[in-house]
């Protein structure tokens, strides 16, 4: 994901998570990145955008900190391919776990990385404003034989 990718993910971004949605600021910092500690990617489906995702990297652990994908597409697999990038990425990097915040209301999103090996160990009250949803922690151990698995989202 690159600063030309922008306009059209915060499009996404402001339709999917209205009262939460990052500002153009927040993704211009973090994909200046300058730590090397941060990965973008994107999926495209017929040159239109269809989701895009990031994570965080450093000492040995990895956050996911954000997925997105188009309301006409959920459903399709495209989150699941985002994640996945997102997990090779941290096994490139070498991170023994991953974790990530959700909505407690999000269940398809809960199911999803629930299917990846998620486990819930926590829950930040009121974490998300100004509607005041809960978040749920979840982790992901690394396993033996972790390794990236396939590419095949743009970066």
């Amino acid at each position: 994901m690159t600063l030309d990718d922008l306009p059209g993910v915060l499009e996404l971004e402001h339709l999917l998570f209205t009262d939460d949605a990052w500002s153009e600021e927040t993704y211009r910092d973090e994909l200046a990145d300058p730590g090397g500690t941060r990965h973008y990617v994107l999926a495209e489906e017929d040159d239109l955008l269809a989701g895009w995702a990031g994570l965080a990297a450093v000492g040995g652990q990895g956050d996911v900190l954000t997925i997105g994908v188009r309301p006409e597409l959920q459903g399709r697999g495209v989150g699941s391919m985002l994640l996945t990038a997102l997990l090779d990425e941290a096994a490139t990097r070498h991170c023994g776990e991953v974790f990530l915040d959700v909505r407690a209301d999000n269940d398809r999103a809960r199911r999803l990385y629930e299917r990846f090996g998620f486990t819930a160990v926590g829950v930040r009250k009121r974490y998300y404003q100004p509607s005041g949803v809960d978040a749920i922690v979840m982790v992901r151990e690394s396993r033996p034989g972790d390794v990236p698995v396939r590419r095949g989202v743009g970066t």
